[in-house]
């Protein structure tokens, strides 16, 4: 795992930075990347395209899956367009912040 974590705890659950390579045959989470200026990225790989929003209905339904949570909780901040997205993802943060060490960590 990365010096630092993809994500930070805040009052309403978790904020999570991810790189996505979308139209890759495949859906999985890859691990943690440290990108050139020092953040940590989660790296995901998705088989959908990323054409009218199913690249981003398929990394939501892979988290929610993979946390074990809702996909509702499950929200775009920002890079809805593009492959470096910062998502938020509603409850308790430190639960869910185990939860993504323990899938990063296994």
């Amino acid at each position: 795992m990365a010096a630092s974590p993809p994500f930070r705890t805040t009052p309403t659950g978790l904020t999570l930075n991810i790189r996505v390579t979308p139209n890759s045959g495949t859906d999985r989470i890859e691990g943690v990347e440290t990108r050139s200026d020092g953040t940590a990225v989660l790296r995901v790989r998705l088989s959908a395209i990323p054409e009218k929003g199913k690249a981003n209905a398929a990394l939501i339904a892979l988290l929610a899956k993979a946390l074990n949570i809702s996909k509702s909780a499950i929200r775009i901040a920002i890079g809805e367009t593009g492959r470096l997205k910062v998502v938020e993802i509603a409850g308790p943060g430190a639960i869910l912040a185990g939860r993504l060490n323990d899938l990063l960590e296994g």
